[in-house]
C-alpha cells in the first residue's frame, strides 16, 4: 500500500472522529438548551429546593410600590414607569430603579461640573444647565428608552402566548380538570414568561388568595387588555354559568384576530413608528456623544448668555416634537 492511500485513509479516519465528536458535543449542547428553554424560571426555582413563599417574593419582587397613586400628572408618569420596570423584569422595584437612576444623573453631573472647573470654564448659568441637561440624558432617558424597548419585547412575547395557554387551558377543561387544576397545567407546560405568571396564580391561590383577584393582579402587572377580558369571562362564568370552555375558545379566536388585525397595523405604520424611535433616540445619543469625544465644543459657548435662551429653546422644541410623534405613531387597535 503505497504512502499516498495510508496518508489519505489517515486524513479520512482524523476527519471522520472530529465530525463524530463535535456532533455528539453539539447533540448535548441542543437537548440541554431546549430543555432549559422548556422550563420556566418558576419550575427551575422549585427544582433547586426553593420554597414556595420565597418563589413568590422573588417572582414578585418588582410588584408596585404604590407610586402610581400619586395625584396629578407626577402619578401618572410614575405609574407607567411602574409597569415598565415590571415588564422589563430587571430584578428591580420601582424605587430601586428610581434610585439608581437618580443616582447615575448625579454622579455625571458633578463630573461634568467638575470638570468644567477643572479645564478652566469656569461655574456658569449656562454650565450648570448644559451638566444638568447632558445627566439627565444620560443618567435617566437613556436607561428609561432601554428598559421601554425591553419591556415592549417582553409584553409582546406575552401576547404571542396569551392564545396558546388559553387552548391549553380549554383542553384541560375539556378533560376534565377543575380550573385551578388547569391553571397549574399552564405553569407546568409553557415558558416564560406567561410560565412564571400562571404558577405564581397557583401559588397564590394555594396560599389562600382568591383566584379572581390573583388572575386581576397578573393582568394589572401586565396592563394587558387580553387578560383583563380572560378574568371578565371568568368572573361573568362564575356567577351566571355556563360553557366556561366555549367561552374561552370564542375568546383566542377573537384575541388572534385582533393580534392578527394589530400587526396588519403595525405593518403599515412601521415606517413612522421607526423615525419617532431614530427621532428620538437620535438626538440624545448624538448630544452625549459628541460631549463626551469633544466636551469642549459645548462649553466653550455656555458662558454667552444667548446659549442659555437658545439651550433652553432648544429642548422644549425638541420635547414638543417628541409629543406630537408619538401622538402621531399611538395607534389604537
Amino acid at each position: 500500500m503505497s504512502d499516498t492511500v495510508i496518508r489519505t485513509l489517515v486524513l479520512v479516519l482524523i476527519f471522520g472522529t472530529v465530525f463524530l465528536i463535535s456532533e455528539m458535543v453539539l447533540g448535548q449542547w441542543r437537548a440541554s438548551g431546549s430543555s432549559s428553554r422548556a422550563i420556566n424560571k418558576r419550575l427551575r426555582m422549585i427544582e433547586q429546593g426553593n420554597d414556595r413563599r420565597e418563589i413568590i417574593t422573588q417572582i414578585r419582587k418588582d410588584s408596585a410600590d404604590g407610586l402610581g397613586k400619586l395625584p396629578g400628572l407626577a402619578g401618572r408618569l410614575l405609574g407607567s414607569f411602574e409597569k415598565t420596570i415590571r415588564a422589563s423584569k430587571i430584578g428591580l422595584t420601582a424605587k430601586q430603579g428610581l434610585a439608581a437612576m437618580a443616582a447615575a444623573a448625579a454622579t455625571v453631573f458633578c463630573l461634568i461640573v467638575i470638570s468644567a472647573g477643572l479645564f478652566g470654564f469656569g461655574l456658569t448659568l449656562g454650565t450648570i444647565q448644559l451638566a444638568l441637561v447632558l445627566a439627565i440624558c444620560i443618567g435617566i432617558v437613556l436607561p428609561m428608552l432601554f428598559l421601554a424597548q425591553v419591556a415592549q419585547k417582553r409584553r409582546a412575547k406575552m401576547q404571542e402566548q396569551f392564545p396558546v395557554a388559553l387552548d391549553i387551558f380549554v383542553r384541560g377543561l375539556r378533560a376534565g380538570h377543575p380550573i385551578a387544576s388547569a391553571l397549574n397545567l399552564l405553569a407546568t407546560e409553557m415558558e416564560d414568561p406567561i410560565g412564571s405568571e400562571f404558577g405564581l396564580v397557583t401559588d397564590e391561590v394555594a396560599y389562600g388568595a382568591d383566584l379572581r383577584d390573583s388572575l386581576q393582579d397578573m393582568a394589572d402587572r401586565w396592563d394587558l387588555e387580553d387578560m383583563r377580558m380572560f378574568v371578565v369571562s371568568l368572573s361573568v362564568q362564575n356567577e351566571t354559568g355556563g360553557n366556561l370552555a366555549e367561552i374561552l375558545e370564542n375568546l383566542s379566536q377573537v384575541i388572534r384576530e385582533r393580534a392578527s388585525m394589530y400587526m396588519k397595523v403595525r405593518a403599515l405604520s412601521s415606517e413612522g413608528r421607526m423615525s419617532a424611535k431614530v427621532l428620538t433616540a437620535l438626538p440624545i445619543g448624538t448630544f452625549a456623544l459628541v460631549f463626551a469625544t469633544n466636551p469642549a465644543f459645548y462649553l466653550e459657548y455656555s458662558n454667552d448668555p444667548a446659549f442659555i435662551m437658545g439651550f433652553s429653546l432648544l429642548i422644549g422644541l425638541y420635547l414638543l416634537g417628541v409629543f406630537i410623534i408619538r401622538r402621531m405613531v399611538d395607534l389604537k387597535v
